[in-house]
């Protein structure tokens, strides 16, 4: 499984004009974790944010999406 979901991540990061990344699945997954190796295989540097406890990012997200609630 790891290998599968890590070559689909390498190919949308190969796309010239690829569309943002949105991860989608159960909870106790392994999607956070698939996402941190991914980001430290593939990067130089890579940023984690979760935005289920962090109420800064929360708000910057609504303003630059230019939602309310």
């Amino acid at each position: 499984m790891y290998r599968s979901a890590m070559e689909q991540l390498i190919k949308w990061k190969e796309k010239k004009n690829h569309k943002p990344l949105i991860i989608r699945g159960a909870r106790q997954v392994g999607k956070t974790w698939l996402m941190k190796a991914f980001g430290a295989a593939e990067y130089e540097k890579a940023v984690y944010i979760n935005f289920d406890n962090n109420d800064r990012m929360k708000i910057y997200l609504k303003e630059i999406l230019g939602r309310s609630g």
